[in-house]
C-alpha cells in the first residue's frame, strides 16, 4: 500500500526524479519507521514539489477536471454519497455543515439527533430544498410483485442501481410517500409467469424511447457485459440497427458507457440466443476479439418464494 502511495504522489515526475524519491525515502528503512500512511504520502508529495514544482503545479491544475459526485450502496438500506471537489470547496462545505450543526445542537433544536445526523440532514435539505422528513421530488423506481405491494408476500423488492430491499421496507417507503405530498405512480410490468422476463415494447425509432429505455433498465439492472456490474448509461441494439436490428426490448440491452464503446470495436459481436435450459430468458452471447464467447442473462424479477413441499 505504501508503494502505491509513493506511485500516486510522484506520478507526474520523470522516471529519474521518481528514483530519487525512492532513494530519499526508502534507502534507509529508518526514514519511514513509525510513520503513518498519511505522513508517508505527505513526505513523497513534498519531495515531488521540491524536485519538479512545475510538474506538480500542472498536475494540480488538471485535477479539478476530475470533480464528480458518486453514490454507492451501503448495508441496511443506506447509501454512501461522495464528492470529489477542489480542497478549498470541500473543506468549506464540510465546515459550513459542521458549524451549522453545532449551532442547532447547542440551541437544543436537534430533536435528539447527533451532530453527524444533523449534518447529514442539512446536506439533504440544502441539496434538494426540502426538510429531511419530506419526500424528495426524484423518481425512485421500486420493482416488486403485486403480492409484496399488498402485503401478501415477503418477497424482497428491487431498487435498480441499489439492489434488493425488504418487502416491509418497500411497503413503508411507498406508504410514506403516499401520505406526503410526493407523487406516487404505480406502473404495471408484465412478465412471463415461468421466467419472469419483462414483456417487449416496440419502437420504430433508432434511439430507444424513454419508456422502452426504462423497461430495459428495470430488466437488466446493471451493465449486461459479463462480469461488469456498472450502472447502465447506454441502451444499444444487440443486432445493429444498420443491419436491420429493431429497436425493441428483445433486441436491446443496457450497457455502461465503457462497455458500449468497447462493443463497437473490431471483433466484438453480440447475438440474441436461446438459453441453454430452454427457458425464455433474455440471453445475449458476447463474442470477443480473441474468439471467446460468454453468455449474459438478466437477474430475475422479484417473485414470491415458495417453500418446498
Amino acid at each position: 500500500w505504501r508503494a502505491t502511495l509513493l506511485v500516486r504522489e510522484t506520478a507526474c515526475l520523470t522516471a529519474e526524479d521518481r528514483r530519487l524519491v525512492d532513494t530519499r525515502l526508502c534507502a534507509d528503512p529508518a526514514t519511514l519507521t513509525g510513520q503513518g500512511d498519511s505522513t508517508v504520502a505527505a513526505m513523497a508529495a513534498r519531495l515531488a514539489a521540491e524536485l519538479d514544482a512545475a510538474a506538480v503545479v500542472r498536475r494540480k491544475a488538471r485535477a479539478p477536471k476530475n470533480r464528480r459526485v458518486t453514490v454507492r450502496p451501503a448495508p441496511e438500506f443506506m447509501g454512501h454519497l461522495g464528492a470529489l471537489l477542489p480542497m478549498d470547496r470541500a473543506v468549506c462545505l464540510w465546515a459550513t455543515l459542521r458549524r451549522d450543526a453545532d449551532t442547532i445542537v447547542a440551541t437544543g433544536d436537534a430533536d435528539g439527533r447527533t451532530r453527524d445526523q444533523v449534518m447529514a440532514d442539512l446536506l439533504v435539505e440544502r441539496t434538494i430544498g426540502l426538510a429531511p422528513v419530506t419526500s424528495p421530488p426524484v423518481a425512485v423506481q421500486v420493482v416488486l410483485s403485486d403480492e409484496t405491494l399488498l402485503g401478501g408476500s415477503d418477497t424482497p423488492a428491487e431498487v435498480p442501481g441499489y439492489g434488493p430491499i425488504p418487502a416491509a421496507a418497500a411497503r413503508e417507503w411507498i406508504a410514506g410517500a403516499v401520505d406526503s405530498d410526493a407523487t406516487v405512480t404505480l406502473r404495471k410490468l408484465y412478465a412471463t409467469p415461468d421466467t419472469g422476463q419483462l414483456t417487449a415494447v416496440e419502437s420504430v425509432a433508432r434511439c430507444f424511447p424513454t419508456g422502452l429505455a426504462r423497461l430495459i433498465d428495470l430488466r437488466d439492472r446493471t451493465c449486461r457485459t459479463p462480469w461488469c456490474d456498472a450502472p447502465i448509461r447506454h441502451h444499444d441494439h444487440i443486432r445493429p440497427h444498420e443491419d436491420g436490428g429493431p429497436t425493441t426490448a428483445d433486441n436491446g440491452l443496457g450497457l455502461c458507457a465503457a462497455c458500449n464503446h468497447a462493443k463497437q470495436g473490431d471483433g466484438w459481436t453480440t447475438t440474441r440466443t436461446e438459453n441453454p435450459d430452454g427457458t425464455d430468458v433474455h440471453t445475449v452471447e458476447f463474442r470477443t476479439p480473441t474468439g471467446h464467447t460468454y453468455r449474459s442473462v438478466p437477474p430475475a424479477l422479484p417473485t414470491p418464494w415458495k417453500r418446498a413441499g
